[in-house]
């Protein structure tokens, strides 16, 4: 039985008063949609932070002067509703004392927790937020550590264009703040790219029978396909459309595909791509922290299973929290968003810069991404880096084989 949100708040704050207070430790602040139709995108999210967390601690802690912090985190679950967001963050700084905050998963609830650490001035990097818009509007205390929602789908829209530069391409995505930039921003690439687009059209977040939508996309006579919003919507859109003999020569499915649960599709999963904020495949040299292969690694290590993107972006952002701290030598707000705002770094998730101008501030702009493709490999499903050419793991499969 889950406990009332009062008696759980109650005794989330009994278990962490004393490190709320304790100058040895460091308090850090998030929510996570440990229920609710986010849950597997913030799952990873939370599980690569969790394994942040650890490995600081277990090596002794945030170096600053001679002094060590251990981390102590402070979760609630927002059951992926904005409205707990709002209340839970609001509980983070006033009463549980975070000195730092991490945002909650998705680019809604971002924004509605961003609302609260910019009232309280309290410094929050995103690992799981991309709308653009949300750092756009004068916020000091945000950052964000993966790449913004124009990017996601650009190396799709690049693949396709070298492969069929007369592709005809549906746009079909979710009507949530995500999705919608994603695909305002794809609709232009696509534009710009001389692909023509034969349908846009967004679905209800909540949709489950895709029938109708899928009829629609046949009919308009495309050949390729670009859209979806998160896990549960793209995984069934990519079943149904491969259950209705689409047919399409190309998909591309946001965030879906870079979960390796996508596998468990089987036919319906072959030749579909996505934009990736970080593939294990990835061979970075970062200036500090783990390398891809450790970092994969230890991961498999703990969680009994391969990161996702969503994991390697919870780590990222803990690990770039921990170095600005240790590059200002203080655990002081404005010393670290200081560190925050002079930092240009190359991690195992890749590089990492802030824009610093009032009107773009903390948006992330040198991460970039990848495309990754379910490919058979040895008669397995695997996924694998396609696009762009340079740091490709696998040739692309176009086009998708017929069924």
């Amino acid at each position: 039985m889950r406990l009332p949100i009062l008696a759980a708040i109650m005794l989330a704050a009994m278990a962490t008063g004393a490190f709320a207070a304790d100058s040895d430790t460091i308090t850090i602040g998030m929510t996570t949609s440990q229920t609710g139709p986010l849950n597997v995108d913030s799952l990873g999210l939370q599980q690569g932070a969790n394994m942040w967390r650890d490995d600081v601690n277990a090596a002794g802690g945030i170096a600053v002067g001679d002094k060590h912090y251990q981390v102590r985190f402070v979760t609630y679950d927002d059951q992926s509703q904005g409205s707990r967001v709002q209340q839970l963050y609001t509980r983070l700084v006033v009463q549980d004392k975070a000195q730092f905050l991490f945002g909650p998963y998705s680019s809604g609830l971002t924004a509605t927790a961003a609302v609260i650490s910019e009232q309280y001035g309290a410094l929050m990097l995103t690992a799981g937020g991309a709308e653009p818009k949300t750092y756009e509007l004068g916020n000091k205390y945000l950052y964000q550590v993966i790449t913004p929602a124009g990017g996601y789908l650009k190396g799709a829209v690049e693949a396709l264009q070298a492969h069929n530069p007369h592709a005809k391409v549906a746009l079909v995505y979710s009507d949530d703040p995500f999705s919608k930039a994603v695909l305002a921003a794809t609709s232009e690439q696509a534009k710009k790219a001389g692909l023509e687009i034969v349908m846009n059209e967004s679905y209800a977040p909540s949709t489950t029978d895709f029938g109708p939508v899928i009829n629609k996309i046949i009919s308009s006579g495309a050949d390729s396909f670009m859209g979806g919003g998160h896990y549960s919507d793209g995984a069934t859109l990519a079943r149904q459309l491969y259950e209705q003999k689409a047919n399409l020569k190309w998909i591309s499915i946001l965030v879906a595909p870079g979960d390796d649960k996508f596998a468990t599709l089987g036919p319906a999963a072959l030749g579909v791509t996505t934009g990736s904020q970080w593939e294990p495949s990835e061979s970075y040299k970062p200036e500090f922290g783990p390398t891809g292969p450790e970092f994969v690694k230890r991961y498999r290590a703990k969680f009994k299973s391969d990161p996702d993107y969503h994991a390697a972006s919870g780590y990222a952002g803990g690990l770039i929290l921990q170095h600005a701290i240790e590059q200002a030598g203080s655990i002081d707000q404005a010393k670290v968003a200081a560190a925050l705002d002079a930092m240009d770094v190359m991690t195992f998730f890749g590089r990492v810069k802030f824009a610093t101008d009032p009107q773009h501030h903390g948006l992330q702009v040198a991460h970039e991404m990848v495309l990754a493709q379910w490919l058979m490999n040895d008669g397995k499903l695997t996924r694998q880096v396609v696009w762009p050419k340079d740091a490709a793991s696998a040739a692309l499969l176009y086009p998708i084989p017929a069924h």
